[in-house]
């Protein structure tokens, strides 16, 4: 307690004692300062006495021994200004008056601009002596030049500071002479002092100036200087920039080795060959081709001397590489075509020496892949043994294996001529199956008109049956044993007997069928025969009745018989019937028609003898049995029964090719034109010429001519990619096989391929004229089947049509088809198809189109001529199947009308056609729709892609599917968010939803822009070098489409501006040959369920000839509205945005 008490007091003894040793402790603080400043003073006077040294100082050649004085002065001035900051904050701290040192501020301003003078002069004398006689290859030029420079510019500056200063001003004008007089060495500095100047140059120049310098210690300017080095500076530049120039250009060579260090081949391995193959090498082949103009550039210099041997190298190296690329993309071509052929045992067979020379170049193949995979550096790559000289010899052996092969294909050509119609792929891909017989199913459709397979035994020997694409079975009257002897293997051989086969079978059928008529009810006997048989008997009875009525008087008797037969006919094809016997009445009822017309026009025109022209002129049908008939080629009387068929005094074989159960053209007074212009050339050893414009009939009426004598008609849709080679082949088969051609389109080939043609066809037409049983054609022997004939349609006046050369003209009768006959052929067909009111009901179809084409707008994508009459035909027929006796005529054909017309019409036309319509067909109330189950998919499909299923646009995607029931080729036409993609997408997912297998399939789409690639690489071209072809991006699809199974619907879709270019390769795509032809002369045939859709913006520069051929659906934006769009986008919204 009393520590407690006594504390305050102790507190304050404490503090009185801590003040008293602090005052002590600050009273020496202060002494030592004091002390220390007088000491600073003293060195004050000094430094001041120093300065004015400096300041008297006025020979500049004592810089080296002045400097250490000047420098420690410079020092002492910095350290004082420390001590002054340090005295000053004492003085604050202890409470004392701050003194003042401002006379040092006022030294260190004048010492300054000395020091910097005498610094210069120091730096320069140090530098000087450094570079005389310091070793010459480490100076630098630039540095150097640079200082100099500087240091010059420096000396003006101080003697115009030290102006009315005598001693330094002196020392200024000192050093600046000094630097002036060093100055004039620069030029030698920057010539000799660079990394280009190499020891040999120092001798090339003390060779030129006649001197012996020792260089081994190394040299110094102030050597050179001696030697008066500034008098030949000419000499020292001269060699300079040589020196620098061969620098350049070492420098460049570096350069170019080192970009080729990381350069690599890209390789990939190719399908399950267990190799690999180059892929694009245009980045090596880019820096190639720059390289070497940069090498031969170096090579050119006249500097390049020192590095001439390396550089030459360097050239012979890129050289290789280049010579070694190209070799090795010309095996690679060829081995990526040959690999898969000669992979097949049959061909390894039938070509031996080939395949063993494949197999060699197989072997270096590989082994060099499998180093490249291993280290895939270009330059290590080129450093393989003898890889040029392996690949230029492998070229070689490919070359020698392709013509071997070429060879074998042109054998087995002329063999069976047949396959001069199919592409080298496609026989290469039969040859290579040979081992089984049922392998070339697939093909056999393209080798004959009507035969779509064959029927074989059950061991897979002996083929007894030929089966047409509509299912009709024709049972072969002598098999053909395909394993037996010579044949086995040897598809050729047994594909010829085939074809004999099925003439020998068919010219007996024939003669059965004949024998059979006299004696079976008509009815009946139609339904017992083969399709084609019936016609031609029908014909050949009809022709022999005609004449002996006319010659006996009794027409009118006829005119009724006619008219009872067609009836009895129409009866039954109203009535129960299976797939084939209607598709076989459809055909008869067409010819019958046509008949009984002609039999009315005699009868009408008086007819008395059956020598009068109006019945020589139509087209007649006589059987010869066997030794009836002199034969025009031999002399010599028939061994077989023939049938000829007759126009006025022209007369062909029928040929009793077999064509299946098809479809026969209406004939109407222009067909009866064109079939005499067309016989009456063939009979004068001419071609045929039709021409007019599109959808007039002229492929049609040459291939129905073809049809009626029974003759294999191929059709080709010609483009300017053809050349002679692809023609010449064409025409090695027509010649060999006795077939027709007809060469569509055929002014759109080139204008200097049309000049080679004409010889080609010239050749075949002298040949028949001469009677030759072979012929030299193009160098090859073939032999001449005398029915051949070569027939070519035209276009006059479109986009990328060339007028035909006369010589060529001269070989063709030409024959113009301009205005078909609408009513007539509506009739006809409407009959076919069991309509009664056939007429009316033909003529209302053609009134509506001709009102149509003159009282609605004027559109691009429009088209009222003759395929829009049948699409509107088809279309009844279709519904009239449908819905058989239980709807109206007018109700079906209205139907009809409206199905295949409104969709393609714009918003403001379809009032009008329904106007027409209206006044054409009055009362006529149309029934509800029946696509129940179809539109609620549609509705379902359109949601599931976040879309309205607004009316507007459900009924588009009807009108699709009803397009696509009619036509194969159609059109989407409409601006840009009309729809036009959604209706195709939403249309296909109805249709997979409603799937039944027969008329509802799903859907398999293949899409391309047509314009995004060049033309070859949509259909495929030939390489220029090599004339190998290779597909394209169309071509592959259309061929994918045509194998693929028909459970699903294949929509090849080109979504694209369209233009008369490139489409109009695809006319005989979209017309009824349904055939893609490629110029390779593979013809690719499009299935039922194949669609060729296109969806274009506009076809403002299509030509007529496409837009007829394709069915049209027009979409407008005014369709849907805006408002769907905006709903369809806020449903993609993320669900927290749309809340």
């Amino acid at each position: 307690a009393f520590s407690s008490f006594a504390w305050p007091l102790q507190i304050q003894i404490d503090v009185s004692d801590s003040e008293r040793s602090l005052d002590s402790q600050k009273q020496k603080f202060m002494d030592k300062l004091e002390g220390e400043k007088a000491e600073f003073n003293r060195n004050m006077t000094r430094y001041q006495e120093d300065l004015e040294w400096v300041k008297t100082l006025n020979d500049y050649s004592l810089a080296m021994k002045c400097a250490n004085r000047i420098n420690a002065l410079k020092e002492n001035l910095d350290t004082a200004k420390e001590r002054v900051q340090s005295f000053e904050d004492r003085e604050k701290l202890f409470g004392m008056e701050v003194s003042d040192y401002s006379e040092l501020d006022v030294m260190i301003e004048g010492f300054e601009p000395f020091f910097r003078l005498w610094t210069a002069a120091i730096e320069f004398k140090h530098s000087e002596d450094e570079w005389l006689n310091g070793p010459l290859s480490r100076l630098n030029a630039s540095e150097i030049d640079q200082l100099v420079e500087e240091q010059f510019k420096e000396s003006y500056k101080t003697i115009k500071q030290f102006e009315g200063q005598e001693s330094p001003q002196e020392v200024a004008k000192a050093l600046r002479d000094d630097i002036a007089q060093f100055r004039a060495n620069l030029p030698v500095i920057r010539a000799l002092c660079q990394d280009a100047f190499q020891p040999m140059h120092l001798l090339l120049l003390f060779e030129e100036l006649d001197r012996d310098m020792d260089m081994e210690d190394g040299l110094t300017l102030a050597q050179l200087l001696e030697i008066g080095i500034i008098d030949h500076i000419e000499v020292v530049e001269r060699i300079s920039a040589e020196a620098q120039k061969q620098h350049g250009l070492k420098t460049a060579l570096a350069n170019m080795k080192r970009e080729w260090k990381p350069m690599e081949l890209q390789v990939l391995e190719y399908k399950n060959t267990g190799t690999y193959v180059v892929k694009g090498i245009d980045d090596i082949q880019a820096l190639l081709d720059e390289h070497i103009i940069q090498t031969q550039t170096i090579r050119g210099s006249p500097f390049v001397k020192p590095i001439e041997k390396e550089v030459k190298d360097w050239e012979v190296k890129l050289l290789y590489i280049q010579d070694l690329l190209e070799q090795w993309l010309m095996v690679q071509r060829s081995w990526l075509y040959l690999e898969p052929i000669f992979g097949s045992d049959d061909i390894q067979r039938q070509m031996p020496n080939e395949a063993k020379r494949f197999q060699q170049v197989n072997t270096l193949w590989r082994s060099t892949m499998e180093s490249v995979v291993e280290n895939p550096n270009v330059l290590d790559v080129s450093d393989i043994e003898n890889l040029l000289a392996s690949f230029t010899d492998a070229n070689k052996k490919l070359d020698a294996i392709q013509k071997g092969l070429n060879d074998y294909l042109e054998t087995k050509r002329l063999a069976f001529p047949r396959f001069f119609f199919l592409s080298n792929d496609e026989l290469l891909m039969i040859l290579s199956q040979t081992k089984d017989p049922t392998a070339v199913q697939p093909h056999m459709g393209k080798c004959f008109e009507g035969i779509n397979k064959v029927r074989f035994d059950e061991n897979n020997e002996i083929i007894e049956a030929m089966i047409s694409v509509e299912s009709e079975v024709v049972d072969l009257d002598l098999p053909v044993k395909v394993m037996e002897g010579e044949k086995k293997g040897n598809v050729e051989m047994w594909l010829a007997e085939v074809q004999d086969s099925m003439i020998d079978c068919l010219t007996k059928i024939t003669a059965s069928s004949l024998t059979a008529y006299a004696q079976t009810e008509r009815t009946k006997w139609v339904l017992e025969w083969p399709g084609q048989v019936v016609i031609c008997i029908d014909n050949i009875y009809w022709t022999q009745e005609v004449a002996t009525s006319i010659d006996n008087g009794k027409m009118e008797d006829y005119v009724k018989q006619s008219a009872q037969q067609l009836s009895g006919l129409v009866n039954l094809v109203r009535g129960d019937l299976t797939k084939l016997g209607r598709q076989t009445l459809g055909a008869l009822v067409t010819i019958d028609v046509h008949n009984r017309d002609v039999v009315g026009e005699l009868h009408s025109k008086k007819v008395s003898s059956s020598a009068e022209f109006d019945w020589i002129s139509q087209l007649r049908y006589y059987w010869k049995p066997a030794g009836s008939a002199m034969m025009k080629e031999t002399g010599k009387p028939n061994t077989v029964d023939k049938c000829q068929v007759c126009i006025i005094n022209a007369m062909l074989y029928y040929g009793f090719e077999y064509l299946g159960n098809s479809d026969r053209l209406v004939i109407t007074p222009l067909t009866d034109r064109c079939y005499r212009t067309l016989m009456g050339a063939f009979h004068l050893y001419y071609g045929g010429g039709p021409e007019g414009p599109a959808g007039t009939g002229k492929t049609e009426s040459t291939k129905d001519l073809a049809k009626a004598v029974a003759v294999q008609c191929v059709v080709f849709n010609c483009s300017d990619g053809l050349d002679y080679i692809a023609m010449g082949k064409f025409f090695k088969g027509i010649a060999s096989s006795g077939a027709w051609c007809c060469f569509d389109e055929f002014n759109r080939i080139n204008l200097e391929v049309l000049s080679v043609v004409s010889s080609q066809v010239q050749a075949i037409q002298f040949a028949i004229r001469d009677k030759k049983q072979v012929f030299l054609f193009e160098g090859t022997e073939i032999r001449l089947i005398p029915s051949c004939a070569v027939n070519i349609t035209m276009n006059p006046g479109y986009a990328g049509r060339s007028e035909l050369p006369d010589n060529l003209k001269a070989l063709f009768r030409p024959c113009a088809m301009m205005v078909p006959d609408y009513a007539l052929i509506g009739e006809i067909v409407l009959y076919s198809y069991g309509f009664e009111d056939a007429k009316i009901l033909s003529r209302k179809a053609v009134g509506s189109l001709r009102l149509g084409s003159e009282q609605l707008s004027s559109q691009d994508h429009y088209d009222f001529g003759m395929r829009a009459l049948k699409s509107i035909l088809v279309r009844a027929g279709a519904l009239r199947r449908m819905y058989g006796s239980s709807r109206p005529e007018g109700v079906l054909a209205l139907s009809a009308l409206n199905d295949v017309n409104l969709p393609k019409f714009t918003a403001n036309d379809i009032p009008l056609f329904l106007g027409i319509t209206g006044d054409l067909f009055p009362g006529v109330q149309m029934p509800p729709s029946d696509y129940g189950t179809l539109i609620g998919q549609l509705e379902s499909a359109a949601r599931d892609l976040t879309l309205q299923p607004q009316s507007g646009f459900i009924k588009k995607c009807i009108q699709l599917w009803e397009t696509i029931m009619v036509r194969h080729g159609l059109m989407l036409v409409g601006a840009t968010i009309s729809g036009k993609t959604e209706v195709e997408n939403v249309l296909a997912g109805a249709l997979a939803a409603v799937a039944d297998g027969e008329n509802y399939l799903p859907v398999q789409m293949h899409k391309i822009n047509p314009k995004s690639i060049k033309q070859g690489q949509l259909y495929g071209d030939f390489d220029e070098n090599t004339h190998e072809w290779s597909d394209g991006i169309l071509a592959l699809a259309v061929r994918f489409a045509a194998n693929a199974d028909r459970s699903k619907r294949q929509w090849v879709m080109l979504d694209g501006p369209v233009d008369a270019v490139w489409i109009e390769n695809m006319n005989t795509v979209l017309d009824d040959n349904k055939k893609l032809c490629l110029n390779s002369g593979e013809i690719i045939k499009l299935t039922p369920v194949t669609t060729m859709m296109f969806e274009v913006e506009d076809l403002a520069v299509a030509s007529p000839a496409t837009v007829s051929r394709c069915g049209m659906v027009f979409s407008e934006q005014v369709d849907i509205g805006w408002r769907v769009l905006a709903q369809s986008w806020c449903e993609r919204l993320p669900e927290r945005v749309r809340e």
